[in-house]
């Protein structure tokens, strides 16, 4: 698997892209890097499925649990409106 360089290569939501660069964020960090696209591809393709991540604390894995969350948020809201 190719790891993603930027945040924008992860295929986020564009509100999600501003937030994490005005947080100061410019590249995902390797467990982020590993488990969003997952995350995403799963949530567009086939629905939900489970994800489980050993690593370190403050190695990102809350950001890469909730980034594709609120991605799948925004975009239902989205389809919605």
């Amino acid at each position: 698997m190719i790891e993603s360089q930027t945040f924008s290569e992860l295929g986020l939501a564009p509100e999600l892209l501003a937030a994490v660069t005005d947080y100061g964020f410019t590249q995902p960090t390797p467990v982020q890097a590993r488990a969003i696209p997952m995350a995403m591809h799963d949530v567009e393709a086939d629905g939900f499925s489970d994800l489980m991540v050993s690593s370190q604390t403050g190695s990102g894995k809350t950001a890469a649990f909730l980034l594709p969350v609120l991605h799948t948020l925004l975009r239902q809201q989205n389809l919605r409106a």
